[in-house]
């Protein structure tokens, strides 16, 4: 995760290729209810940080970099494609009740087309940040018309990485694979 950016425009084409790799993510039913808002250039990015990130708050920012960055994609779940989808005949479930899923596929598709992008931005020689939202949902959907029903489920800032300090949640070190994978049963380790 790249948390200061250059001030470099990303290439047309470049971006186009990675947003396509995103729409080819797999996606429960083949249902594809996942939708990228893509913003670009300043007048936009900054209207991003406006509704989101507090102008008074940006300076004292850790990472004052992150709003260097020239794009900025937010990854968004729509619920009701899902639930659409699903009451169709090859699927069956006419009701369309939410409660016959076990966990909400709409964000996790978006998650796993959301892992494609940044996949897709470190091949191609760029940064990416994904990042939760936390305040200024109401402002970000008027700023940007997004409509009921599609979710922001983060957003992930792009660009040329410049110099960066890494995050100081990286002391922790990773898990060791004998905590995270468990074969055959799951059990505590020892």
């Amino acid at each position: 995760m790249v948390r200061n950016f250059q001030e470099r425009p990303i290439p047309p084409e470049t971006l186009s290729r990675i947003l396509d790799n995103a729409r080819r993510a797999p996606s429960a039913g083949f249902s594809q209810g996942f939708g990228f808002l893509v913003l670009e250039g300043p007048e936009q990015v900054e209207r991003f940080w406006d509704a989101t990130f507090p102008r008074g708050e940006r300076d004292s920012f850790r990472w004052s970099g992150l709003f260097r960055a020239p794009v900025i994609v937010l990854p968004c779940s729509n619920k009701q494609v899902y639930l659409d989808r699903y009451a169709e005949p090859d699927k069956g479930w006419t009701d369309r009740d939410e409660g016959r899923w076990p966990v909400p596929y709409w964000d996790i598709d978006t998650a796993f087309a959301t892992m494609a992008i940044l996949l897709s931005a470190t091949d191609a020689g760029l940064g990416a940040l994904f990042f939760g939202l936390f305040s200024g949902l109401a402002e970000l959907r008027a700023a940007f018309g997004l409509p009921d029903g599609v979710a922001p489920i983060g957003a992930v800032a792009l660009g040329w990485p410049a110099e960066d300090e890494p995050s100081p949640s990286l002391a922790r070190g990773r898990r060791p694979l004998g905590e995270v994978v468990r074969r055959g049963k799951w059990s505590i380790p020892e």
